[in-house]
């Protein structure tokens, strides 16, 4: 009996050892850990901010019109994000049933605001913030200094209710904007099928806390080949890497929180 005492006692002091080192150690918690309390909003772009270039090639490729590609690009990137994220979080897609959520959703696009910003540097992110524009007066005449900094379209919600209300409706604590989509021909002439043109996908988003921090934000771009014109390769490729980038910083973000 007492040899047992023993032992107990021994491994008891082996656990309380083990805890008081992962404690004091100060080491941060792993993505895991640090995502697995959240529960993430996806919201998709508003119809009119979705921009390409390209829809004459995809249109040539799919057949689908204007309406039909604008609405499989904006379904294809939630469903991408939500397929990257959910491994590490719980996901709530306000277009998996739009039937649900459609209310929801109209109701945050009545609210939502849209301005410019100075693109944030990823390495040391801080939220982005208006900028004072600088007037000045040449030869009697009053400007305004413009700058050349890359911008990214930013978003925002003017109701102090809206956000509350979700997150007590769905229990998410974390909201993903997709504010604006961007199809690129940068060298080329959009819908000239000679042009052999370097092309981008740009996503500009935004991501809230339910306490309305923002935590990170910007934008996130990927090369598109001039082949590529199927709308369901762009989603499962292309789409699939701008959720990568993401989804990697708004782990980086949750770590640092």
């Amino acid at each position: 009996m007492r040899s047992i005492f023993c032992l107990v006692s021994f491994i008891l002091c082996l656990n309380l050892k083990g805890q008081d080192k992962t404690i004091s150690s100060g080491n941060k918690p792993s993505t895991s850990v640090a995502n697995s309390k959240h529960k993430i909003m996806l919201i998709p772009f508003e119809n009119r901010m979705y921009l390409s270039e390209i829809d004459f090639l995809i249109n040539k490729e799919s057949k689908l019109n204007a309406k039909q590609i604008k609405a499989t690009m904006r379904d294809g990137l939630n469903e991408q994000f939500y397929k990257r994220l959910k491994s590490k979080m719980a996901v709530v897609d306000l277009l998996e049933d739009t039937t649900k959520t459609k209310k929801d959703l109209e109701n945050v696009y009545q609210y939502l605001s849209y301005q410019y910003l100075k693109v944030p540097n990823q390495d040391n992110y801080k939220p982005p913030v208006k900028e004072k524009e600088e007037k000045t007066v040449h030869n009697g005449q009053l400007t305004v200094e413009s700058n050349s900094d890359a911008r990214f379209m930013n978003a925002w919600i003017k109701s102090p209710t809206v956000v509350p209300y979700l997150s007590g409706k769905y229990k998410t604590n974390l909201f993903l904007f997709f504010n604006e989509l961007d199809i690129k021909a940068l060298n080329g002439i959009p819908g000239d099928l000679n042009t052999n043109p370097a092309r981008k996908i740009i996503l500009h988003y935004t991501v809230y806390t339910v306490d309305a921090k923002e935590i990170n934000s910007g934008i996130a771009e990927v090369s598109l080949p001039a082949n590529v014109n199927s709308p369901t390769k762009i989603i499962n490729t292309y789409f699939a890497q701008l959720a990568d980038i993401v989804a990697a910083r708004i782990d980086k973000a949750l770590l640092v929180k």
